[in-house]
């Protein structure tokens, strides 16, 4: 039918390929920005605070991620 699309098994793979380097970046970049402005500031807590924060917002990615997934699987 015209309405179901599927998409090839490479496109999804580059999908997924995509997201998890992402998801990747955003975890690392963070701490890198924060030890960067801890060495510019002179202090010790930015890099990881930044950590900190990439981690938890890709775990909150990875979560919504999931949820998605898993809905449209119904």
């Amino acid at each position: 039918m015209p309405g179901d699309h599927h998409p090839s098994p490479i496109g999804e793979a580059l999908g997924w390929a995509s997201r998890i380097i992402a998801i990747g970046l955003a975890m690392f970049l963070p701490g890198v920005a924060g030890g960067w402005l801890d060495e510019r500031l002179g202090v010790r807590f930015l890099g990881p605070a930044g950590f900190v924060l990439g981690l938890g917002t890709a775990i909150l990615w990875l979560a919504r991620l999931g949820r998605r997934r898993e809905g449209s699987d119904r």
